[in-house]
């Protein structure tokens, strides 16, 4: 059976209303949960960005779920630190919690003042911060100098269940080449012919453990309602590779969401008011080989609304397209039928 998550976007909700939505999303039916890991929203009227290590101590202690959260270890955070924040979570809650390690995006790392490298030292950077973090995970000492330096570092407090380290992919590429290190292999929604390559690329070069899929999508009971939320919250994030790894700001994303018609929209998430339609779309992308599919709901939590002059102030998703109101539809239409997908 496939297990059904339930994906927070720390970018989009207030944290304490990503916290009740997980909670409800378990009473709901839900198999589990995962997170993003960000310094800053995609889009400016997205409006958050809560801090994913804080909130994932208050989700695992609040639900029973199997947690993750993909994160970009080796300029914002330094590998050390990773790996003792998750074997931490891992002790306390033994075999719920992963996380997937990525070469990450500026809009998160320029922060640190630090020059945002070119992709492929990034990715000689992260295969540094996964050997790193294994070998604290394993018990080890390490002195690491290199892409990222580590002095005489050693987790004093072990789980007894190690957390896996899953490899985030957007790219076939990508799949393959975390196959050798990776524990199982996340990647997101985008054109079929892609995701098989991102499945059988990682298979083909060995790569173990699940695969799973993250499902952006914007569900609403209208059809024109579905299609503003998704342009609201999501019309910078329909740029793929570079073009998202590398703008630095919320701004920088917004200036090219302008841009974006409809139909880059459609092809980018799953934009439907069908609650059934859209339980045959999400099923269609699972069978593509996919063991687990964790749904992105584009919708932030209702806020007060701004002085309508105020061009650069953030709108408020209708409660109607919410996501406790989606947590219900989903509970009701889509849970029962993507559980049984490769049954």
């Amino acid at each position: 059976m496939t297990i059904v998550g339930f994906h927070n976007a720390h970018e989009q909700v207030h944290p304490a209303a990503l916290l009740a939505a997980t909670q409800r999303a378990e009473q709901a039916g839900f198999d589990a949960a995962m997170c993003s890991d960000h310094w800053a929203p995609w889009s400016v009227a997205q409006g958050h960005s809560g801090f994913a290590w804080t909130w994932l101590g208050a989700a695992l202690a609040t639900t029973g779920l199997p947690l993750g959260a993909v994160n970009a270890p080796g300029q914002r955070y330094h590998p050390a630190i990773i790996a003792q924040a998750a074997a931490t979570l891992a002790a306390m809650f033994p075999g719920r919690f992963w996380v997937a390690l990525g070469s990450g995006e500026n809009v998160n790392e320029h922060i640190t003042g630090d020059r945002w490298p070119a992709k492929a030292k990034r990715d000689a950077r992260l295969r540094e911060c996964v050997e790193v973090i294994r070998a604290l995970l394993d018990g080890e000492e390490v002195t690491h100098d290199g892409l990222v330096t580590v002095d005489r570092a050693k987790l004093w407090t072990l789980p007894d269940e190690k957390p896996l380290l899953i490899g985030p992919a957007v790219t076939p590429a990508t799949a393959r080449a975390h196959a050798d290190w990776a524990d199982g292999l996340v990647t997101v929604n985008q054109s079929p012919e892609i995701m098989k390559q991102v499945v059988q690329e990682y298979r083909d070069a060995g790569g173990r453990g699940q695969i799973a899929l993250q499902v952006h999508l914007s569900w609403a009971p209208t059809a024109e309602l579905a299609l503003t939320v998704a342009r609201e919250q999501m019309a910078g994030q329909v740029f793929g590779p570079p073009v998202a790894w590398d703008l630095d700001t919320p701004e920088a994303f917004d200036s090219l969401g302008v841009h974006v018609g409809d139909d880059s929209l459609h092809r980018s998430l799953l934009i439907d008011h069908d609650p059934a339609r859209l339980a045959d779309r999400v099923s269609e992308l699972v069978a593509l080989g996919f063991d687990a599919v964790y749904l992105h709901q584009a919708a932030t939590d209702p806020r007060p609304s701004h002085d309508k002059h105020d061009d650069a102030a953030p709108t408020s998703t209708p409660r109607s397209a919410t996501l406790d109101a989606f947590v219900d539809m989903a509970a009701e239409h889509l849970l029962p039928q993507l559980k049984q997908v490769g049954a």
